[in-house]
């Protein structure tokens, strides 16, 4: 393709993400099955480039107010015969694909950019943005309203975690106890080529370097493997489901945590996979198939006081609730999570999570342990969500999870670090993790 259809074609992707109409993924995902012309290094040119937008949109933005007037239209390229001419993408949103290609695939600018570009290209410098009066979003990419109660909670640790939220996350995966071990896995990956390493923290856990391809991989197809983050990982690890048990994991979604639990319970007792979506609990199939699980029953349910819901009253030794939340964990994977909600939205989950957390406690019976889990960053999807649930609920005891990391293994100064107070507490810029929330409880009576 040539380099200028390609900067258009790119230009048109970002534009359609940036109405954020649909998350980013699925947006890019639609963009390839109705451009199949496109290759793989195509393929991985507009998908960085848009990426890379979403996470700098503020200071790219504010470099492309000063772009020059655009080209000649006449200039561009003409279409293969027998097709149509595509509308040409916004002025904008070719800036923003230059800025990011000026970083990317600088070999590309001299056949893309007009002597103006370039020229304008030169002057967006680091001190540009680093000058007293950019912006504030312009220094931190961040929207305000998520900066400001970020900065309140961690002081002079905001700039910190500002800077690992703006960066692309490792690719972590799970071993599947239930197939093989640890050694045996690292072993494998690195026969195959691919660096990797035990993560610091999960002991079911391997970090990737790069972004390498797994779908192919033996390790991947038997079953071997998940791909899920280290943070999340933990959360299994804090429900501690045993053999023979009968857990619920309350919100399952697409069943990563699932699948960790049930090789955590060597596929004895039952796990209830319950969610509202039958389409994300169709997905789970295959994956426990893969797995070799086969002590997970799935659930749909219409809402939190599903009726259905009532034959399990008091009944399950163990219930996880990974509620529906924010993401603002997630923005490393991502970013344009940080442009999509709101403050109103916010506080809308805040509200649907004090729900769902106390419905699902209705589940756990005399003696069991409740978990509630969120990949937030915020206090309010959070610590405010635990702190309502322990005043309502004086059934429930709270219960220290540095403790229960380490009778995990952890060390005792190894389990503190991964904790604020009494509750699990992941920070990227700390713990090399998405961020991730959890508070525990015993059932008292």
């Amino acid at each position: 393709m040539h380099p200028k259809v390609l900067l258009d074609t790119c230009a048109d992707l970002i534009a359609q993400t940036l109405t954020f109409q649909h998350p980013a993924d699925a947006t890019v995902a639609r963009f390839f099955r109705e451009h199949r012309q496109l290759g793989p290094r195509e393929r991985h040119t507009l998908s960085d480039t848009v990426y890379a937008v979403l996470r700098e949109k503020p200071r790219l933005q504010w470099w492309a107010k000063r772009a020059p007037a655009p080209a000649d239209a006449s200039a561009a390229p003409k279409p293969p015969k027998g097709t149509k001419p595509s509308p040409r993408p916004p002025h904008s949103a070719r800036c923003l694909a230059l800025l990011v290609w000026r970083d990317q695939q600088p070999d590309l600018l001299p056949a893309v950019a007009t002597e103006a570009e370039l020229t304008w290209l030169a002057t967006c410098t680091a001190a540009t943005w680093q000058a007293p009066d950019a912006p504030p979003d312009v220094r931190h990419l961040l929207p305000y309203w998520l900066a400001q109660p970020l900065q309140a909670q961690l002081g002079d640790g905001f700039a910190a975690l500002a800077v690992a939220v703006n960066e692309p996350a490792p690719l972590d995966v799970r071993i599947n106890p239930l197939k093989v071990k640890r050694p045996a896995v690292l072993q494998q990956l690195q026969q195959a080529g691919l660096e990797a390493q035990a993560t610091p923290y999960s002991p079911w856990g391997v970090r990737l370097h790069g972004k390498p391809s797994l779908a192919r991989l033996p390790l991947f197809t038997e079953g071997a493997i998940e791909v899920q983050d280290e943070g999340s990982q933990l959360l299994a690890l804090l429900l501690d489901a045993k053999r023979n048990e009968l857990v619920v994991d309350f919100c399952a979604g697409a069943g990563g945590k699932t699948l960790a639990i049930g090789a955590a319970m060597r596929n004895t007792g039952r796990l209830y996979a319950i969610d509202t979506s039958a389409h994300r609990l169709e997905g789970l199939q295959p994956r426990l198939q893969r797995a070799g699980l086969g002590n997970v029953h799935t659930l749909v349910i219409a809402h939190e006081r599903d009726e259905r819901l009532d034959r399990m009253h008091a009944k399950a030794d163990r219930v996880l609730v990974d509620a529906p939340c924010s993401g603002l964990g997630t923005l490393r994977r991502s970013p344009d999570v940080k442009w999509r909600q709101s403050p109103q939205q916010v506080a809308e989950l805040a509200d649907l999570q004090g729900r769902i957390l106390a419905s699902a406690a209705r589940l756990v019976k005399p003696g069991g342990r409740l978990v509630y889990a969120t990949c937030s960053l915020l206090e309010q999807e959070n610590e405010a969500v635990a702190q309502a649930f322990s005043l309502a609920h004086r059934d429930f005891e709270a219960v220290p999870v540095p403790e229960l990391l380490q009778q995990a293994g952890l060390e005792p100064e190894t389990a503190a670090s991964l904790c604020q107070g009494d509750h699990l507490r992941l920070w990227p810029h700390l713990h090399g993790t998405d961020g991730f929330f959890a508070a525990v409880w015993r059932r008292k009576f």
